[in-house]
């Protein structure tokens, strides 16, 4: 085995126990094209990083997404506020910031079947997750169902158990 090769198998043993998996699967593609672009070694470290970063941010907005336990993805691009004139869009939008989280504030959606309610909490929930906060997705019924559970003495589920960090979406 070559100095190289030894090398080689050193750094992508590291990179794993290091848990750097971006890193290990794009090194030798970055390590190409700095050299042909004639990079010195900061920018090469420089553009693993971004390639790690970036792909651990992904990975984490999908799995806030998948933890959040939507029923149905929507997000506000998709919704029809024309179809709904009694919805305030302005207040829409800025509920959509994620104010009112950091403040620890509440939103009711109360109305008929059939007027955007779900998609509405959806989409501020996917909204956060998409500002790196954890969401969880409740029915009404399944909420009172978990917290009966927890006022005749059962022990509580993890899921059940909620933090300022990760707020609640109710929707009935």
């Amino acid at each position: 085995m070559t100095e190289r090769d030894k090398s080689t198998v050193l750094l992508e043993h590291y990179l794993k126990k290091l848990k750097l998996p971006t890193m290990l699967r794009e090194y030798a593609a970055v390590t190409t094209v700095c050299q042909k672009d004639r990079s010195d070694f900061p920018i090469y470290l420089l553009r693993l990083a971004e390639r790690e970063l970036l792909d651990r941010e992904k990975r984490a907005a999908e799995r806030r997404i998948k933890d959040a336990n939507f029923p149905v993805i929507k997000t506000i691009d998709t919704y029809d506020f024309s179809a709904q004139s009694s919805i305030n869009e302005a207040l829409i939008r800025e509920l959509l910031r994620g104010e009112y989280l950091d403040k620890r504030e509440n939103v009711l959606l109360i109305g008929n079947p059939g007027t955007g309610k779900t998609h509405l909490v959806c989409a501020l929930a996917f909204s956060a997750c998409a500002q790196g906060r954890n969401v969880r997705f409740y029915t009404a019924t399944d909420l009172v169902t978990q917290l009966r559970g927890v006022s005749r003495g059962k022990k509580a589920s993890a899921t059940a158990q909620t933090t300022p960090e990760a707020p609640s979406a109710c929707h009935r």
